[in-house]
């Protein structure tokens, strides 16, 4: 079943997206967007009743390496390049009023 995708319906997306086409750009895109699907419509057609579902098309594995607790610099230290500081924490300007 092939679908067409009007100049009209075009207008309306780019109007609602506040894009200035042309008529002929208009005519363009609802070529190309019509041909995108009534490409993936094909997609319909395959037989996929044997194929298990899926997540993700490769197997995946845990990456993140193990949560160990390790030493970490002072508080100090921590401020000791702090361009401003107050009871021993980061001062910031303010962002609200």
């Amino acid at each position: 079943m092939s679908k067409k995708i009007s100049t009209e319906d075009v207008k309306h997306v780019a109007n609602l997206a506040r894009l200035a086409i042309t008529d002929e750009e208009a005519e363009k895109y609802s070529e190309q967007l019509s041909s995108i699907i009534n490409f993936s419509e094909q997609l319909s057609e395959v037989d996929t009743s044997k194929v298990k579902p899926m997540t993700h098309v490769l197997d995946m594995k845990n990456v993140f390496r193990e949560d160990e607790p390790k030493d970490w610099i002072t508080k100090e230290e921590a401020l000791k390049n702090a361009p401003d500081q107050a009871d021993g924490q980061f001062r910031v300007p303010s962002i609200l009023e």
